[in-house]
């Protein structure tokens, strides 16, 4: 598991390119035609970055997920377990006794990456033996915050991590800055808090890059325009935000 960065292929670290060159086999999964610029950045990373070109690319169907189904978590393992017939098949099929396969994993493999757990799945099963390393990768997060020159947390506070549809319950409680990965509805829009600051990010590392930020109130609707017209476009869209809690005027400040 190569972690590739958020989508600038100047994201990728050197460990990440010295591996680069020991793979034998790197696999792609097909997400259709909308999606074909992932696929086409993760080959010119390989064109770009291994030095001796003799490996081959091995493309499987990445399966869909019933997004209508109202048992949502029943639907995500089944999913998971389709994905995990995928790569069980790539490794059988495609690496060679003593040889090394690769997937390369957008931002960091351990950051809302499910493809972790579906190799250990596979090795639970006891059909094909191998072992595998993680090489971490910059995150969308961390390409988010730079992006837009500021910071993940404020001094001294704690910063959490969720999804759109746990956000949807509320601003969690006790944090001030909260980082919001999977949300498909725009749920800060919702929110009544009135006192959150947002910066938006969608296609990061991209030359599709598209950054929003200010007070929620005033850029919700221009957010969720501009999301609506990029998904439209490009027929689909990958975006994290962090929402911030404004500071109170009588805060003490740390120390």
């Amino acid at each position: 598991m190569i972690g590739i960065g958020a989508g600038d292929p100047e994201q990728v670290t050197v460990q990440a390119i010295r591996k680069l060159n020991e793979v034998d086999v790197f696999f792609l999964l097909d997400k259709g035609q909308a999606k074909e610029d992932l696929v086409s950045l993760r080959r010119e990373i390989l064109d770009r970055y291994i030095e001796q070109p003799s490996y081959r690319v091995a493309v499987a169907e990445d399966p869909q997920r019933d997004r209508t189904a109202g048992d949502y978590v029943g639907a995500v393992r089944d999913w998971h377990q389709r994905r995990a017939d995928v790569y069980e098949a790539l490794i059988r099929d495609e690496v060679e006794d003593g040889g090394c396969g690769a997937v390369l994993a957008w931002g960091d493999p351990t950051l809302y990456d499910n493809i972790i757990a579906m190799l250990n799945t596979v090795l639970d099963r006891g059909t094909v033996e191998f072992e595998f390393e993680v090489i971490p990768g910059v995150s969308s997060i961390a390409t988010l915050t730079a992006r837009h020159r500021t910071i993940l947390n404020q001094i001294g506070k704690p910063v959490q991590l969720t999804t759109g549809r746990r956000l949807a319950r509320g601003f969690p409680e006790g944090v001030d800055d909260v980082v919001v990965m999977l949300d498909a509805h725009c749920t800060f829009a919702e929110l009544p808090d009135t006192d959150l600051d947002i910066y938006w990010g969608a296609y990061l590392g991209t030359p599709d890059e598209i950054l929003v930020s200010g007070p929620v109130a005033e850029v919700a609707d221009r957010i969720r325009t501009t999301r609506a017209e990029a998904r439209a476009r490009k027929g689909w869209v990958m975006d994290t935000y962090l929402l911030r809690r404004r500071a109170s005027s009588t805060e003490e400040p740390p120390g």
